[in-house]
């Protein structure tokens, strides 16, 4: 296999337990990933978590325990989400492992050799919760009369010596990338957003901490640890084999995809190219900001008490449904809301009601009726139309899904659905049974072959689902066409409480 293809999501934070937007995050990559290994794409998928800086510090003292212990308890749970969720990850990295330290080591040296770094004082405003700098034409007041990030985030004021990083530098080198490179940041919101930012000038950025010591340690400063977020985008080039396997960082890097929350497409699309400008490493091809998950229309916060739990989610109404709501019904790069109603009404509506029926009654009715085998017959004008339907529905998926457009590549694949469940129909292999038995076989032939195209087709993403229905479908070269036992694969879900 070759032509490589490398997605990433954000590592995340583990400071908490994994809520539905990691979730979410996570699944649209699976999806991705899969779908280009359909394509014969070698891919390598990587997700993990960013496990130093103060948050960690703070949250491990509220909770009496070191910074390790948190981050190990922690990325455990968001580990057992990637099994959960089906998430086919090639790398899941830590930020804490050795081979980590080694590679933001390297490239804060090749920073440092470019001249980029420079000892001085901070004084300015951070917050904890971002884990970032904000200066203060950035930010905004609070109710109480408070400071606020541009996210809403209470900041600090913070006075330290600490390396700093050219970063006004690279601003025109930056302004020409984008101007190159219209395709960088995606979609065009965050592209407009970024450009306004840059353009407003950038200014040098503090990019270690003397105030406490969870972090890869600052080669030559001993008494300096990394700026988390220099260290956390670190992890695209760790996984990619930089700098201790420059054969797989030459067959991987750059990255074709970071998949990243809104909220941080700064960090991704303004400082880690620079640092790897500075470092003169190739930047990534390009970083995708998707949008919030809103509970019922609302953004979540613990405060609020509407947090929910991706993977109690999927116990209860099955990873699939999961994977396919939240997929299909929130558009790609733009905010969704979820509800317990809206999983359960979508995936009723079209996996149940429409595919799920679609192939139940017509495997059932081969099992019962020809014994799980179908033999040639009478082909008719319409089973062409039928397939050609099918193929325009799953080429549409496809080309949809090259443009991360996820949510119509599933509305396009469901309008092959649609026609099939029209042709069975109209073609009514029950009542062919007894006056027409010869065009019968041809009918539940193309179905068979419609089926299986489409089960391939939304494999990335329902994989479970859909693998379990493919093992019993004939392969393309079977020529007996013989079927397996057929049982439902999407049953009707119902409305669950969830306990408190």
């Amino acid at each position: 296999m070759s032509n490589p293809y490398y997605i990433s999501t954000a590592i995340h934070y583990p400071n908490g337990r994994p809520h539905i937007g990691h979730a979410y995050e996570m699944i649209a990559a699976d999806a991705v990933a899969r779908f280009q290994r359909q394509q014969g794409r070698d891919v390598f998928f990587q997700t993990g978590t960013d496990e130093h800086g103060l948050k960690m510090v703070k949250t491990a003292r509220e909770r009496d325990m070191t910074p390790r212990a948190l981050a190990d308890e922690m990325s455990g749970y968001f580990r057992e989400m990637t099994e959960v969720l089906d998430i086919s990850c090639d790398r899941f990295i830590r930020t804490s492992e050795p081979e980590h330290y080694a590679a933001s080591q390297a490239i804060w040296q090749a920073m440092a050799d470019a001249g980029d770094l420079y000892l001085d004082r901070y004084e300015g405003w951070y917050s904890v919760r971002d884990e970032a700098f904000y200066e203060e034409k950035e930010l905004t007041e609070g109710e109480g009369g408070e400071k606020l990030s541009p996210q809403g985030t209470p900041v600090e004021w913070t006075a330290e010596e600490t390396w700093f990083f050219r970063l006004s530098k690279y601003q025109q080198p930056l302004l020409d990338h984008f101007a190159a490179n219209p395709d960088f940041i995606r979609p065009e919101s965050r592209r407009n957003e970024i450009l306004r930012f840059v353009e407003g000038g950038l200014v040098d950025l503090s990019v270690s901490r003397t105030s406490f010591d969870w972090g890869v340690p600052v080669p030559g400063s001993p008494d300096h640890v990394m700026y988390v977020w220099v260290d956390a985008l670190t992890n695209y080039i760790t996984g990619a084999g930089y700098p201790h396997d420059p054969e797989r960082f030459a067959k991987y890097w750059p990255a074709d995809l970071h998949l990243i929350g809104k909220d941080i497409v700064r960090f991704h699309a303004v400082y880690w190219p620079a640092f790897l400008m500075s470092a003169k490493l190739p930047l990534p091809k390009q970083v995708f900001g998707h949008g919030f998950l809103l509970n019922r229309g609302e953004k979540m916060s613990k405060s609020v008490g509407n947090v929910v739990d991706p993977m109690e989610l999927a116990t209860l109404y099955g990873k699939d449904a999961l994977r396919y709501f939240l997929l299909r019904d929130v558009s790609f790069g733009q905010d969704g809301t979820f509800s317990d109603e809206a999983i359960v009404t979508r995936a009723n509506a079209d996996l149940s009601n429409s595919f799920g029926n679609l192939a139940q009654r017509t495997l059932a009715f081969i099992a019962k009726n020809c014994d799980g085998q179908v033999e040639e017959g009478r082909v008719e004008k319409a089973d062409a139309i039928l397939l050609a339907e099918v193929d325009v529905a799953c080429a549409a998926f496809r080309s949809a899904f090259e443009d991360l457009a996820l949510s119509q590549g599933i509305e396009a694949w469901m309008t092959g659905v649609f026609a099939c469940n029209l042709y069975i129909d109209t073609q009514a292999p029950w009542a062919l049974r007894k006056t027409d038995p010869d065009r019968m076989r041809a009918v539940l032939r193309t179905l068979v072959r419609a089926i299986r195209h489409l089960a391939t087709t939304i494999l990335p993403v329902i994989p479970s689902s859909t693998a379990k229905l493919l093992a019993i479908l004939p392969s393309e070269d079977d020529e007996a066409f013989r079927i397996g036992t057929p049982t439902p694969i999407f049953p009707r879900l119902e409305l669950q409480a969830i306990e408190a």
